[in-house]
């Protein structure tokens, strides 16, 4: 993987429809991601704090969220119109977060993540292609940094946000109707300028299932496994280690900040290949709170993984695209989505089972490593 300083040369064009289109997507992503999907994860000690929520309950709800994701994906293999998704996802979001805030008790909160976990999804693979498609017909593809870095700056924010309520005393309930209220500013920003783009559906009639779609299908399961437990965890484990909500607190910025920064400075000549080195550099991540002791191996997989899942996401969707478009864009959604299932579940069982993280860890690790393998190097040039 490449630096690519080439990015800043194309800030002069900031007002450019091609610019415009990424802006647009990238504020999106934030909502839809960076709130609907991964606010849960430093608003879990938090919860843990004030609402009595243990580790177990935690992965119930994470897994409840990633239920919903997999049923927003398969969902979104459907064609739509591209506008109406992405309002209707955005609101969806808005009010389920807000919910979160003036319920209480895990039947209503399942519920809520459930529902936020089906509008991210759908936003996920809507938001992509329809970037994508309008990025490619400008000229400008590399332009899909900037868009995919939205989830990135969506969870460095939300997270300083948690942190900047933890400092002043609040209480989960109002994080979580904090995220709400700026969710649903966000989305009526978006609205108008969402109702202008082109309407055309975002996915296809259907997805012929090829050899190589099969392999990335399950690739981008096994990354979304691997992954998930240190992005879900990595507040907790901090927290176990440093009690003081100042310091762990950053854990999930640092996150955040490194992945939006990630895929602005990669250059994608390969996708296939970025895919791989980064599933064998977040390996190395997931494997660093076993491997480093204290606060140093939290804060270095913060940022080893960090760095990696949007570029593997940015990757993935590139590559799916290419293979087999849209529909094959939201089936490799689905098998991440399946992944992230799985995971927090074997993190609750094999917490019960073996009383800490590290078996958990140890499998994600193994998994990343193995996908790597199976990706293989196969040349596949970016869209230029």
């Amino acid at each position: 993987m490449v630096l690519n300083y080439s990015f800043f040369r194309n800030v002069p064009s900031t007002y450019s429809g091609a610019m415009r289109t990424a802006i647009a997507g990238l504020a999106a992503l934030a909502v839809a991601m960076g709130v609907g999907r991964f606010a849960f994860t430093p608003l879990l000690p938090m919860m843990q704090g004030d609402a009595g929520v243990s580790l177990a309950q935690g992965g119930y709800l994470a897994a409840a969220n990633y239920i919903g994701y997999l049923a927003g994906a398969l969902w979104a293999m459907r064609p739509a119109r591209a506008d109406v998704a992405i309002r209707i996802s955005l609101l969806t979001i808005a009010v389920a977060t807000l919910a979160m805030g003036v319920t209480h008790g895990m039947p209503a909160w399942i519920w809520w993540r459930t529902v936020a976990g089906v509008a991210s999804a759908w936003a996920l693979v809507q938001v992509s292609s329809w970037c994508l498609q309008e990025l490619a017909a400008l000229g400008k593809s590399e332009l899909g940094g900037v868009v995919f870095s939205g989830v990135g700056w969506g969870i460095a924010l939300a997270g300083a946000l948690c942190l900047a309520l933890m400092a002043a005393g609040a209480n989960s309930s109002q994080a979580w109707i904090a995220l709400g209220t700026v969710s649903l500013l966000a989305g009526a920003v978006l609205w108008p300028i969402v109702a202008r783009r082109d309407a055309a559906p975002a996915a296809g009639n259907g997805l012929s299932w090829t050899a190589e779609a099969i392999r990335l299908v399950l690739c981008y399961g096994v990354f979304g496994f691997g992954y998930i437990i240190p992005a879900t965890f990595v507040p907790v484990m901090a927290r176990d280690i440093i009690a003081d909500p100042l310091v762990f607190g950053w854990a999930w910025p640092i996150f955040g900040t490194t992945a939006a920064l990630s895929t602005l400075f990669i250059v994608r000549r390969d996708n296939r290949r970025v895919w791989a080195i980064a599933a064998l550099v977040m390996a190395g991540g997931v494997a660093a709170p076993m491997v480093v002791p204290g606060i140093a191996g939290v804060v270095g997989s913060a940022l080893l993984v960090g760095g990696t899942f949007m570029v593997i996401t940015m990757a993935g969707m590139q590559e799916a695209r290419q293979v087999g478009g849209p529909a094959l864009m939201a089936a490799m959604t689905a098998a991440f989505a399946t992944g992230q299932i799985a995971g927090p579940l074997a993190v609750s069982a094999l917490v019960h089972l073996r009383g800490g993280m590290s078996a958990a860890l140890s499998i994600a690790a193994v998994s990343l490593i193995l996908s790597a393998l199976a990706l293989g190097w196969k040349e596949r040039p970016c869209p230029t």
